[in-house]
């Protein structure tokens, strides 16, 4: 069996290989969180386009404060937004305000609770040298200069951005359309009484909420039970799609379909089971040119695996590269045994702050235990054959990507 790692990198490098760059579109401002930059974007001017003051205070010339307390003649005021007609000489002061233009003459702005103003006058009570308190012009950006990569992801601060430069509508890649597919005889829609040995369709709504979270857009085919038929009908309509992701079927039991439907089809497989827990029977593989992941059917499995080798395969699709995995370092609140040969992903929660955060694996009873992992805001990865983790030892932690 496959390292989770390595999985991941041959998943990446398949599609890697493979993906073309989807079709571009054009989308509001206020539309475009998420989607990922078709188009470079870059600067319209200087940014900032003057010398802008960081402090409310007074714009000097520094070389009039090397002995404090000194007085300096106030010539007026500037806001945000508006300009000081006139220059700043030896002896001369104008009060300014944070994100005003700092005056011709002037080259640092005194913060004002250094200061006292009498009248015209301004005591100064701190020297101040040149260039302090002000951003110049410029020094963020250039005129020209390239500010964002197609390929970006759009998050909040790039939305600040393409809002500063005036990117009012923006090119974005499409997104990827992903089929997805539950199996099991079980398995009965969400809104249906499940008698006593069924179980509500919870993995078509998850794994549709992890498509959206990774920049997709998610097709939802039901659920499909454990017949051949059927199975292919619902798996020929996936593959229209840019990708199909099939939950449940995937495991050694006899009801267990889906790679024989697959293989049917003319799948062939990269990998078909993961060294890990929860998670393990997951599949990967290419079929009639679409990819395909078969998760496994219990739900956290379903969500591991799908943050595992689902997610970084979507990025690719849409245009973007693949997402890290960002583990953090937390101490054990409580003693963790890991004696099998599989990696664990253990939901647990952090609580603390700083250099004193811990990550407590909640209790929880297997892969199908979605109550757990609800009250979870992360994963604490065990290494495989670690033995006994220490209460208060390091550990790596996965946060959830939602």
């Amino acid at each position: 069996m496959l390292h989770y790692l390595e999985a991941r990198h041959q998943v990446i490098e398949a599609v890697r290989r493979r993906a073309t760059r989807p079709a571009a579109e054009v989308v509001p401002l206020e539309a475009s969180l998420g989607r990922v930059l078709a188009e470079e974007v870059s600067a319209d001017r200087d940014y900032p386009p003057f010398d802008r003051s960081t402090r409310d205070g007074f714009a000097v010339r520094a070389a009039d404060l090397g002995q404090v307390p000194a007085t300096l003649k106030c010539l007026g005021e500037i806001k945000a937004g508006e300009a000081f007609p006139g220059t700043v000489a030896s002896g001369e002061c104008v009060q300014i305000m944070t994100g005003a233009p700092v005056p011709a003459g002037a080259d640092a702005v005194v913060m004002i609770e250094h200061t006292e103003l009498k009248g015209e006058q301004v005591v100064v009570k701190r020297s101040v040298e040149r260039g302090a308190n002000v951003v110049p012009r410029g020094s963020e950006a250039g005129a020209g200069a390239s500010l964002l990569a197609a390929g970006t992801r759009i998050g909040y601060p790039e939305i600040s951005l393409l809002g500063q430069v005036g990117k009012a509508h923006v090119q974005v890649y499409r997104r990827p359309r992903v089929a997805v597919l539950s199996t099991g005889d079980e398995v009965v829609a969400v809104e249906a009484r499940p008698g006593p040995n069924q179980i509500r369709n919870s993995n078509t709504y998850s794994m549709a909420a992890q498509v959206l979270l990774s920049g997709g857009e998610p097709v939802l085919l039901g659920n499909a039970r454990d017949e051949v038929g059927e199975l292919e009908r619902l798996i020929r309509r996936g593959l229209e799609e840019d990708l199909l992701v099939l939950s449940g079927g995937v495991s050694m039991g006899k009801h267990d379909l889906v790679e024989v439907v697959l293989r049917k089809l003319g799948a062939e497989f990269v990998f078909d089971a993961v060294a890990i827990r929860p998670g393990r029977p997951a599949v990967f593989g290419r079929c009639q040119g679409k990819f395909v992941f078969g998760l496994p059917g219990n739900p956290v499995s379903t969500m591991v695996t799908f943050l595992l080798f689902v997610a970084p395969a979507l990025a690719l699709l849409g245009g973007a590269a693949p997402p890290p995995l960002r583990f953090l370092k937390a101490r054990l609140a409580e003693p963790v045994k890991q004696t099998t040969q599989l990696t664990l992903f253990l939901p647990a929660r952090l609580e603390g702050q700083g250099g004193e955060v811990q990550a407590r694996v909640l209790p929880w009873q297997g892969s199908g235990d979605v109550v757990a992992l609800a009250g979870s805001d992360c994963f604490v990865v065990a290494p495989e054959g670690a033995g006994e983790l220490a209460a208060g030892g390091w550990v790596d932690v996965l946060p959830r990507n939602g």
